[in-house]
């Protein structure tokens, strides 16, 4: 049978009895595992982790999706389908030596939603569910993490994408001649996003959430390069891509390659059917600039103004129906409320309060305290969105206190819940593989009650049961060997005596 490696760092795997779970040899981490009954489907998942760690996420994706076609009911082909689309790498806190997950491919639709992902929950059972949905919640923080921080990001015009070093690190000409464009279309007002100028500030696992906010906003994305190589390299295929499935939703983002050195016809398949630019010709930057221009002209953004809550200055008329709304939500009655609302928005379309009131309806509270109380976070709402977007300080620092209130709480059950799994996996523990395990859970949550010093119970014992097992192990040996030599001695005796009495 093949080995399984690991998929955060590609070590050989110890298995657990029922082949559900297993332990890295080298990096130490606790994963679940696939359900493999032969060599080729194992060296499948090897090959298709393998691509996933590397950062290529199609090829890793296309082997997972075959698969599920395969096996319909493997859970852990559907996780890894999920974890593909979303980019997820696992990355070492040099801080809690924890490996946490990273995004790769941020998006507006929730992990914790993926098709894939609700399918490895409903495939799975015990210890192998639970991880999936710890895993899960945790790429969703990760997530959110991402959107907050980019919802803040001052929109781009352009975005260039480009391969910055070569294999041995050092600068490309694709990095010299991107800058160049960089500079020129700076210098026609436009704002551009330019990894190695835009990213210079920023801590390089801070990144992606600020290519996701440029690659969201840009309406142009200029590829650069002088090899096939180039384009087809892990990270800038990674943002061509990304554009090009944006553009299918918004026909009116354009991406525009442009190469030098090269065939136009080695471009890679998806960007060799688009309009693109040779960047050795002459009055190339001009015929660029003008393209680029049209794109954003025709696509000028309107300036949008943060307005206050209704019932001030010109709200006059939306006060009778907002009060309607308040009434509609303390009785319960939320398709009437959402209809007031709606209502005033046909008066005053950023009228922040309205987009409350729908927000209430649509979570079926009565009352604004009430928010606090709802199961699960309502940032992804887009209700939430449009009240931020509208509303004045005051409001705004009033709904996000209630988001906070919900995340702490949320929080602080996601840790009692993995404390009290790895508690009782301790209590239950008498192997050296199940008191790692609960020893890897009380690491995960460090800093949460007594985790750490249970943690260091935990691989105290787990080492204490290894000693055992190994001289369990021996005895056992020397005692079948022991009763081996007596059989022989016995047989050897009999030998005798039968050829004596001849």
């Amino acid at each position: 049978m093949a080995i399984l490696k690991c998929k955060i760092c590609g070590g050989d795997m110890t298995v657990s009895a029922d082949k559900t779970f297993g332990i890295c040899e080298y990096c130490g981490s606790t994963m679940t595992l696939p359900k493999i009954d032969d060599d080729q489907r194992a060296e499948a998942f090897n090959r298709g982790n393998h691509f996933r760690r590397i950062g290529e996420f199609d090829k890793a994706l296309s082997v997972y999706e075959r698969i599920v076609e395969e096996s319909p009911d493997d859970a852990e082909a559907h996780w890894c389908c999920a974890l593909c689309r979303f980019g997820i790498e696992w990355v070492e806190d040099p801080a809690t030596m924890e490996y946490l997950p990273t995004c790769h491919r941020a998006s507006f639709d929730i992990f914790t939603s993926d098709v894939d992902y609700l399918a490895a929950v409903e495939l799975s059972e015990g210890l192998t569910k639970k991880q999936y949905i710890r895993d899960g919640a945790k790429i969703s923080e990760v997530q959110k993490g991402i959107l907050a921080t980019s919802q803040n990001e001052e929109p781009f015009d352009v975005f260039i994408c480009y391969k910055e070093t070569d294999e041995n690190g050092n600068r490309t000409v694709d990095s010299t001649l991107a800058q160049d464009i960089y500079y020129q279309l700076t210098d026609q007002g436009m704002r551009v996003f330019f990894a190695r100028i835009t990213l210079e500030d920023k801590v390089g696992s801070e990144y992606e959430p600020y290519i996701f906010a440029a690659l969201n906003s840009a309406k142009v994305m200029v590829a650069v390069g002088t090899d096939p190589k180039n384009f087809n390299a892990v990270w800038v295929k990674n943002e061509w891509s990304r554009f090009l499935s944006i553009v299918k939703h918004d026909r009116s983002k354009v991406l525009l390659p442009c190469y030098k050195d090269m065939d136009p016809y080695d471009l890679p398949e998806q960007l060799s059917v688009l309009q693109s630019y040779d960047m050795s010709k002459i009055g190339f930057i001009q015929d660029l600039i003008r393209g680029i221009t049209k794109v954003i002209k025709a696509n000028e953004p309107k300036t949008e103004v943060k307005e206050t809550v209704a019932g001030g200055a010109g709200n006059v008329n939306v006060a009778p129906l907002l009060e309607r709304v308040s009434l509609f939500l303390e009785d319960g009655k939320w398709k009437d409320a959402d209809i007031y609302c709606e209502k005033v928005l046909d008066i005053d379309p950023k009228n922040a309060e309205a987009y409350l009131g729908k927000l209430m309806a649509e979570l079926k509270v009565n009352i604004r305290k009430q928010l606090a109380d709802c199961a699960e976070s309502f940032e992804d709402r887009e209700n939430y969105g449009k009240i931020i977007r509208f509303g004045d300080d005051k409001l705004e620092a009033e709904i996000r206190g209630y988001l906070a209130h919900i995340n702490e709480r949320n929080e602080n059950e996601r840790l009692t819940g993995i404390y009290n799994d790895a508690v009782s996996t301790m209590n239950a523990a008498s192997t050296e593989y199940a008191f790692k395990v609960a020893g890897v859970a009380f690491k995960s949550i460090p800093g949460f009650k007594d985790a750490d010093e249970l943690a260091e119970q935990c691989f105290e014992k787990a080492e204490d049961a290894r000693k055992i097992e190994e001289e369990e192990a021996q005895g056992k040996n020397s005692k079948e060997t022991l009763i081996f030599d007596i059989v022989i001695i016995v047989a050897v005796v009999l030998l005798l005596i039968i050829l004596f009495i001849r």
